[in-house]
């Protein structure tokens, strides 16, 4: 049994169904205004003085974030939050009616960052709705561009848009101590990557002078212009279709594609080894940081990187190749591993929106999977996008973000999932390169210019924003390994003569076909559901990351991971004396830990009017650096 909340229950062959006797399995209670209200008049109460702060745009993020937060500066605590997604997604509803293999092409326009895996999530949605099962060598040469991608982002994140949260400009402005401390700091990983101090680390995070912030965007140019050899464009790729990839691929595509990403063999090291020695060094000196952004650990991820050998884009026989990915998907609900197989994933999945922009949907079409396992009303197969605008109200509706959970619960979402369910669940394929231990992961990074190194990310005692941005560090080095073990299969295919990258197929004008791409972006969760019906898509929703992260309030009160990361965040910056100049540097730091990436929820609202205009539209500009 994985859901403790959901009311059903497994055999032994891991079938659902419904519990008896339960009137009504899917019903819930919601928590009024009025109780909201009656919270907070009662903390006011106990607190005396509070302050509203708001980050309205949140910056050095990807897209258009607010965050609404009350804070009790005399106590140096958040007593609330609520975070905004304030860009409604469109793309569900540009899809309706269109023919299947245009998804794959729309909804990389989502982003500016992520468009190749949204893409591939979409290609994988219609390939098990259609029953397309690519061939060996476009199954491993999909997962090269999605490393690339990953290349790209995660630096990206680690130094462009976070790590300036830990730069010589930003420390000795709010916390002039801890820079204090960290000039003559001795760094224990000047091995790998060169530094004697923490001091010397921070000034080279600052923003847009620093040698580790210009470097960043060296490296996701590389990895631009390796995306490309094989996926024809950044971000938004012209050889990702369902059954495979258009991408002619030779001996010379795979050498140049080796001699752009070798650079990642050190610099990977090189990441993994300054956000040790930076994190190990702000727990030394203020071991408050360790409650910064902390939460239990409650992570869903859907695991990449299919292997050759098991995918056939089924959902019949998607736990088993599920477990064959070179990343295992999985749920972590309160540090424990519950489950690793996909159907588990999809069934335990609601999406809530008494908090959102949207009419509540009322058609239910399917009350189980393809399997036969329950499905909720509230399931990605059953929800109808329903925009409708509104007053920002930080009590009442107030976010274009949907409230995703998993039974129940929300969760979070980011890159570092890869890392920690992998490192559980000890499922990974054999590999040279890449172990899983049951506590930690092993990485056994190639030499280039520095030696070959074992490195080994281990399950932290406490899970919270430096965590996050440490285990993505780790990401860097387990994208690039796996990377590397699916370049050599790649390699080892082309020198056989196997070049053959896709299958082709016809789209049925009859009949109702239903599919779900699982895959992640560089944060982590992705995923497309699919309906087709008579050629055409009759329905079509995608849950991003960010969507996961940034969801306002379930209908019974519960925050999301942005919202329950900030509010267990402590005050620790210390130079200010009123709201006036108070930086919430702490407060950013949870967020950012989280790489909000809010681009994909992209609309046009007529002033004065509830009336919204869906446009392919990207409002991010990350991409372009």
């Amino acid at each position: 049994m994985c859901f403790e909340n959901l009311p059903i229950e497994f055999d032994e062959d891991g079938n659902a169904t419904l519990l008896p006797g339960v009137a009504n399995p899917y019903s819930y209670e919601t928590q009024t205004v009025e109780e909201r209200e009656a919270f907070l008049k009662d903390i006011a109460r106990k607190n005396g003085q509070l302050n509203d702060i708001d980050f309205d745009p949140v910056t050095r993020v990807a897209g258009a974030l607010a965050f609404h937060s009350t804070v009790n500066l005399k106590d140096r605590k958040v007593v609330d939050t609520a975070s905004m997604a304030t860009l409604f997604r469109g793309y569900e509803i540009i899809l309706r009616g269109r023919d299947p293999r245009d998804a794959a092409f729309i909804s990389s326009r989502a982003c500016g960052v992520c468009g190749g895996v949204h893409a591939t999530a979409a290609a994988l949605s219609i390939e098990m709705a259609l029953g397309i099962k690519p061939p060996p060598l476009g199954i491993v040469i999909r997962n090269l561009m999605l490393s690339c991608e990953y290349l790209y982002d995660n630096p990206l994140h680690l130094f462009i848009l976070a790590g300036p949260d830990f730069s010589e400009i930003l420390v000795r402005e709010t916390n002039p101590e801890i820079w204090e401390k960290a000039k003559d700091f001795k760094t224990k990983y000047s091995n790998m990557h060169g530094y004697e101090t923490i001091g010397e680390i921070m000034t080279d995070l600052n923003p847009l002078t620093g040698k580790l912030y210009l470097e960043a965007l060296e490296l996701t140019r590389v990895a631009r212009e390796a995306y490309t050899l094989l996926g024809g464009k950044y971000p938004h790729p012209e050889t990702v279709i369902p059954g495979g990839v258009t991408t002619t691929v030779t001996t010379t595509t795979m050498i140049e594609f080796y001699l752009k990403l070798k650079v990642y063999f050190d610099y990977s090291k090189k990441c993994v080894g300054i956000w040790d020695d930076v994190y190990d060094f702000m727990y030394e000196a203020n071991p408050l940081y360790k409650e910064v952004g902390q939460l239990p650990v409650n992570i869903v991820d859907f695991g990449q990187w299919d292997h050759e050998d098991y995918y056939d884009a089924s959902y019949e026989n998607c736990n088993e190749w599920g477990e064959k990915r070179w990343s295992t998907p999985g749920a972590i609900i309160d540090g424990k591993l519950v489950t690793t197989r996909l159907t588990d994933l999809n069934v335990g999945t609601e999406e809530f929106i008494e908090h959102s922009y949207y009419e509540q949907w009322e058609d239910y079409p399917f009350k189980t999977d393809p399997l036969g396992n329950p499905l909720s009303p509230n399931h990605p197969w059953n929800k109808t996008t329903i925009p409708k605008p509104g007053v920002q109200n930080w009590k009442e509706r107030y976010s274009w973000s949907t409230t995703p959970t998993w039974d129940r619960k929300t969760f979070e979402a980011g890159a570092y999932a890869r890392v920690y369910i992998s490192a559980l669940a000890q499922k990974l394929p054999e590999s040279d390169y890449i172990k899983s231990t049951g506590h930690s992961l092993i990485l056994n990074v190639s030499a280039d210019e520095l030696p070959e190194m074992k490195l080994e990310w281990k399950v932290p005692k406490i899970w919270n924003a430096f965590e996050r941005n440490r285990a993505r560090a780790y990401a860097v080095a387990f994208n690039m390994m796996v990377t590397m073990e699916n370049w050599v299969r790649a390699n080892d295919m082309v020198k056989r003569g196997e070049t053959k990258v896709a299958t082709p197929f016809e789209i049925p004008k009859k009949g109702q076909f239903r599919g779900v791409g699982y895959w992640g972006a560089g944060r982590g969760y992705l995923a497309h559901w699919c309906v087709i019906e008579n050629g055409v898509l009759a329905n079509y929703q995608i849950s991003t990351p960010s969507t996961v992260n940034a969801c306002p309030k379930t209908p019974w009160g519960e925050s999301g991971a942005y919202e329950q990361a900030v509010l267990n965040t402590p005050i620790i910056e210390t130079n200010f004396t009123d709201e006036k100049d108070f930086k919430g540097i702490d407060i950013l730091r949870a967020l950012r830990s989280f790489d909000p990436c809010m681009p994909c929820t992209t609309h046009v609202m007529v002033e004065g009017t509830d009336r919204v205009i869906t446009r392919e539209v990207t409002t991010c500009a990350c991409g372009i650096s």
